[in-house]
């Protein structure tokens, strides 16, 4: 057999995702070059790897054991190289880190200049709602997680990175003339909602039970780019926060109606099991927070 790293790539990335067309799209090869590879693959074993039924892939029992197998001949060729990286005196590792939704606003900038800085550093950030991300911090798959409203049920450490400030926000086909409006106008305004599990939903219901205020629901959508834009068509209204509608607010897509007592306003935290045994990488992430989140917050966000 001589099969290739890049062919166990490819096949890797096949089985996670089910698909030749979806594969070639994580890879960033066209399809034809991924299912050449594919078929140069198989052409190496004697039992089907795949099988296509009714146009769709399915990867056969054989085809998810040599899956297992790449992953791990994968795995080891990318030890070989941070311990290389090692060696030379460079930085090297897996980064993991775990961001709610609205948090990708702000993620990029804390890890840019370190991720730059860092050639031997690899970064996997899953980007997913609060529900998920806490349960990947508890499951200790990621090293931290950020968020904006702290877990109750687990142990941890956090550092503060910058306030997060939600309005209340519509598109500008009604005028609000008050400079100020009560609590009250949430009676006739349509509210749209994030999903259960959203921290944005879950600072939602929390202000609106506090408030005792009379709302409409309107209608749950499944992430913050789908209630953004169903604000701007006209849709609804939605408490969304400031960070994710800065370009919106700009071009006059959407506008910030002014009520008493907005905006509501939490912190962004980065934080991470209490007893966490960090890798070189992580520990060096964080200290690199420590050191640098004042300046990042002043070159990125102090304008806003």
């Amino acid at each position: 057999m001589h099969y290739t790293l890049h062919q166990l790539q490819i096949f890797s990335k096949i089985v996670e995702k089910q698909s030749i067309t979806k594969a070639s799209e994580e890879l960033h090869l066209t399809q034809p070059a991924v299912s050449i590879q594919l078929r140069n693959f198989q052409n190496q074993f004697p039992i089907p790897l795949t099988e296509v039924i009714g146009r769709k892939l399915y990867v056969t029992d054989f085809g998810k054991e040599i899956a297992i197998a790449a992953e791990k001949i994968l795995q080891e060729v990318k030890d070989i190289n941070h311990k290389t990286l090692a060696y030379q005196g460079q930085l090297s590792g897996v980064l993991k880190i775990s961001v709610v939704s609205t948090g990708k606003y702000i993620m990029p900038y804390f890890l840019s200049d370190f991720i730059k800085e860092h050639d031997g550093v690899e970064l996997i950030l899953d980007v997913t709602n609060k529900s998920q991300v806490i349960n990947s911090l508890e499951k200790n798959t990621v090293d931290f997680s950020l968020v904006s409203v702290l877990p109750d049920k687990l142990q941890i450490e956090k550092i503060e990175l910058m306030e997060n400030q939600l309005y209340l926000v519509g598109n500008k086909d009604e005028k609000f003339e008050k400079d100020i409006y009560d609590k009250s106008i949430f009676a006739r305004l349509p509210l749209i909602y994030r999903e259960q599990g959203s921290g944005t939903r879950y600072t939602m219901e929390r202000f609106v039970e506090k408030n005792n205020l009379p709302v409409r629901k309107k209608m749950e959508l499944t992430s913050n780019e789908a209630v953004k834009q169903a604000v701007i068509a006209g849709l609804g209204y939605s408490i969304m926060p400031l960070i994710g509608i800065r370009n919106e607010l700009k071009t006059g897509r959407l506008q910030i109606i002014p009520i008493k007592g907005f905006p509501i306003k939490s912190n962004w935290n980065m934080i991470w099991l209490r007893d966490k045994k960090f890798s070189l990488v992580a520990r060096a992430f964080l200290e690199y927070l420590k050191k640098e989140k004042s300046i990042i917050i002043k070159k990125r966000f102090e304008s806003y």
